[in-house]
């Protein structure tokens, strides 16, 4: 019951109760009155003809044949279908001021498991169209918290907020319920005020739902301390992690194709995490190893100790998986 109080209310706010209560009683009222006029016409069938004439559907099964019947149809004709316009266009204003205070991120989002993305640049949106071509999270509702005037792409399940990283936008978003959050910084600002703009927006984070899984972005590693003392999951340092791939390609060429390929979802294998099979809990790694590479056609990279444990790349052959690890692959399909 819930549904029809919201529609009551709503109903209210937009003073479409009254339009709709004068609507109703114009047609009781031409109900009423016309068979007086059309004696040959029951109650029943003057509803009828009160709907049909005033929505001007017009069958034309029923019409009036006396002058009194006929004012009856003028007096609906003239004000009844004016109301019904009023009832209609008021109906599609809310639905187009919905829209617009959508695109202008004035709207509030109640989703569960969504993705929060903080920040809009080159990144952002490299980020957004990789996610899509990931068949896990394609259609997954992912809200964008920026200061720009409109929503910046035509995604369906890209909902945009407006302004600042604020406690109250985060609401807005639905924190309490969000899976991951995404902090990117701001390009605009020089490198130790865009750090320090993504551990404030951490700590705002962290402090309305510390169980999301917060993945930042920094310029400089030395903020990293800052961002694991305020419970961050994943730091990426951009400038650190281009520069390594760049020396390493230039060391050993073509590493960066590989690497390339495997953090893009549409082209060749992927990385993926999964975790460790019923059947090979307590494997040795070695063992666990091979029989992936047989049955499963994927290659094992490394060991996560729990879903946010500690990851422990290319383990030792003797290296036991317990029942709870997971196990980061590299695989055609997760």
């Amino acid at each position: 019951m819930i549904w029809f109080y919201n529609i009551i209310n709503f109903a209210k706010r937009e003073n479409l109760d009254k339009l709709f209560l004068l609507l109703v009683l114009m047609i009781g009222i031409t109900t009423v009155i016309y068979p007086i006029f059309e004696p040959n016409v029951t109650m029943l069938n003057a509803l009828w003809w009160s709907i049909v004439t005033l929505t001007t559907v017009g069958y034309g099964d029923i019409s009036p044949t006396t002058i009194g019947g006929r004012i009856v149809g003028m007096f609906i004709m003239f004000f009844g279908i004016g109301m019904l316009g009023m009832f209609t266009a008021t109906i599609a204003s809310i639905f187009v001021e919905r829209k617009q205070k959508r695109e202008r991120g004035m709207e509030s989002y109640n989703f569960e498991k969504h993705i929060i993305l903080c920040q809009w640049n080159h990144r952002a949106r490299n980020t957004l169209s990789l996610l899509r071509k990931d068949h896990r999270v394609g259609n997954t509702p992912i809200i964008l918290i920026a200061n720009l005037e409109l929503k910046p792409v035509d995604d369906e399940n890209l909902f945009f907020i407006q302004g600042e990283f604020t406690e109250e936008n985060f609401k807005r978003a639905g924190i309490e319920k969000a899976s991951t959050v995404i902090i990117l910084g701001d390009d605009r600002l020089d490198p130790n005020a865009r750090d320090a703009g993504v551990v404030l927006t951490t700590l705002t984070v962290e402090s309305l739902n510390r169980d999301v899984y917060t993945i930042v972005e920094l310029v400089n590693s030395a903020n990293i301390p800052h961002c694991e003392r305020a419970n961050v999951n994943e730091v990426i340092v951009s400038s650190e992690f281009s520069s390594k791939l760049l020396s390493r390609a230039a060391l050993d060429h073509g590493i960066s194709k590989v690497i390339s390929e495997l953090l893009t979802s549409s082209i060749g294998s992927d990385l993926f995490k999964i975790p460790v099979p019923d059947s090979m809990c307590g494997y040795s790694f070695i063992d666990l190893f091979t029989e992936m590479k047989r049955f499963h056609n994927s290659i094992t990279l490394g060991v996560q100790k729990g879903n946010d444990g500690d990851v422990v790349s290319n383990p030792p052959v003797d290296f036991r998986v317990e029942s709870g690890d997971f196990l980061i692959i590299i695989a055609n399909d997760g």
